[in-house]
């Protein structure tokens, strides 16, 4: 657990420490967001912070790939059980970067929606080729898929995922904020299946990605919260959303049948979680996602074409301030995030109460203070 944080922290570290400086850059660079009718911002702001977290990333990836816990290396080599010994964190590295650099493109030049999917698509391709796929779903037992149709949903899971969070990415901190909940969330359910699967070591490819994931989330938060100092744009929204994805779907080659239940769960239900708990987490982006799908498509306009109307906009007009709202869906994301978890790793009705209870604060914070979001139309 040691390395863990220390890998969160030195992700955290070295993105708070280089945004500054990729602020600057964005800058020179004209990467400035304009205030557009639909923005809740009134003076323009730079972007490009998704470089700062892909900076913060590969530092992390490169000192956990130094530390003997995680298998280190014999002899220039990664050893036979560590989790670089294949080609799977290369591919994440790889297709982390890519898209990186295509949101960095976007952020300057404003690319078409069709050479960003591209993009996405590719990077996605990578990682499956690479090694890191979709590799099986818990129903009836075990269903392995087909290599083909492997790399299909591996790569729609990547780019649901990314887009998801770039839908979010709407608010002051919102998209670092809910991600870094996301990938907390995820780094506890796997850390803790590892101890059950493969005792005594528990290093994985997918804790390795949610700690750094959560560590750069954390270094960009103190730029990216209201008021904002600097925007993460698509290079960071693609970049967040890919890497989520990334250690969702490297969990799911978990083996039901060899999971321990001293969590008391069985290992079917933990098997369930690379599946459940990114829905869960990502619910309400990706309600907003199908809103606006449908509120646009009502209207007769392209589905892609932005708008207005997204959950946090909805929030806005019904009274909250803008910090305000952002900690308000902080709430949501963690209690869906940590109430999905506890439910599936404990037994009893504990869990659920407490779950229960949790929403039911919530949604007296959201509606019941500031007036309801159900007048608004979709």
């Amino acid at each position: 657990m040691r390395e863990y944080l220390f890998v969160m922290v030195v992700a955290a570290a070295i993105t708070f420490l280089t945004t500054p400086l990729v602020r600057w850059l964005a800058v020179r660079a004209g990467a400035v967001t304009a205030v557009r009718d639909r923005d809740v911002h009134v003076v323009p702001i730079p972007r490009l912070g998704g470089v700062a977290i892909l900076l913060g990333f590969l530092g992390a990836v490169l000192l956990a790939s130094r530390l003997p816990f995680l298998g280190g290396y014999v002899e220039g080599r990664p050893a036979a059980d560590s989790v670089f010994s294949d080609g799977r964190l290369s591919g994440v590295v790889i297709g982390a970067v890519l898209v990186c650099l295509v949101g960095a493109v976007d952020d300057i030049r404003e690319l078409d929606w069709l050479t960003k999917l591209a993009g996405q698509v590719l990077a996605a391709g990578i990682m499956a080729f690479q090694g890191l796929q979709l590799l099986s779903v818990p129903i009836f037992g075990q269903t392995v898929f087909p290599l083909a149709v492997m790399i299909a949903l591996t790569i729609v899971v990547v780019v649901v995922t990314t887009n998801a969070v770039n839908f979010v990415d709407g608010l002051d901190g919102l998209a670092a904020g809910i991600v870094g909940i996301a990938a907390l969330t995820f780094f506890v359910y796997s850390y803790l299946v590892s101890m059950s699967y493969n005792p005594p070591n528990v290093f994985s490819s997918a804790t390795l990605i949610s700690a750094a994931l959560a560590g750069c989330c954390a270094g960009f938060l103190p730029h990216n919260f209201h008021p904002a100092r600097l925007f993460m744009g698509d290079s960071g929204a693609l970049l967040l959303g890919l890497l989520l994805a990334a250690a969702t779907i490297s969990m799911t080659s978990l083996d039901p049948t060899q999971v321990g239940t001293g969590a008391g769960r069985s290992g079917e239900v933990l098997a369930w979680m690379p599946l459940v708990l990114p829905l869960a987490i990502l619910s309400l982006p990706l309600l907003d996602v199908v809103l606006a799908v449908v509120r646009r498509t009502r209207a007769g306009i392209q589905p892609w074409h932005p708008d207005a109307h997204h959950l946090h906009h909805r929030m806005l007009r019904a009274g909250h301030r803008h910090p305000h709202a952002v900690l308000l869906l902080y709430l949501w994301a963690a209690i869906v995030s940590v109430g999905v978890l506890a439910i599936a790793m404990f037994d009893g009705w504990v869990p659920v109460v407490t779950v229960a209870a949790a929403v039911m604060v919530a949604s007296y914070l959201t509606f019941g203070r500031r007036g309801s979001l159900d007048r608004q139309t979709l």
